[in-house]
């Protein structure tokens, strides 16, 4: 009998450990699909269309180019930590060292394409009208 109570805990501690692996790598995974930049809550007005972003077509940049966590100046955001949407942290203006949403966005999109770009390496586009969508009218 106390060999069977071994087995079942070795079965069930296997178990456990692999479902939180499971759950550790799905909460890591970037999502599938597009993402559309486009919310009121951080623009006043929308200037431009919408931007559809791929994180498929981004899969070899680090994901610590976009995502950051700043602690003392250093970015500590590592792959696995928490997402925070962008405007959970820059606002419609800037405050304080922390840009505004649009600055945020621009600075980081276009200044890593351009980085690409001069390096000769595959990139996406830095004009408005190649990431924004046609307004709809």
């Amino acid at each position: 009998m106390h060999s069977r109570l071994k087995i079942f805990l070795t079965l069930a501690l296997t178990v456990i450990i692999c479902a939180a692996f499971t759950l550790a790598f799905a909460a890591t995974k970037a999502p599938e699909g597009d993402l559309t930049i486009h919310s009121k809550d951080v623009f006043k007005e929308f200037k431009q269309g919408p931007v559809k972003f791929s994180h498929e077509k981004h899969k070899a940049t680090k994901c610590e180019g976009c995502h950051h966590d700043y602690k003392d100046g250093k970015n500590v955001w590592k792959e696995g930590m928490e997402v925070k949407k962008c405007g959970a942290c820059h606002k419609l203006e800037a405050e304080g060292k922390v840009v505004k949403l649009e600055k945020a966005y621009h600075d980081n999109c276009q200044n890593c394409h351009k980085k690409l770009k001069g390096e000769n390496k595959p990139t996406g586009p830095v004009a408005c009208a190649k990431c924004h969508e046609k307004k709809a009218k």
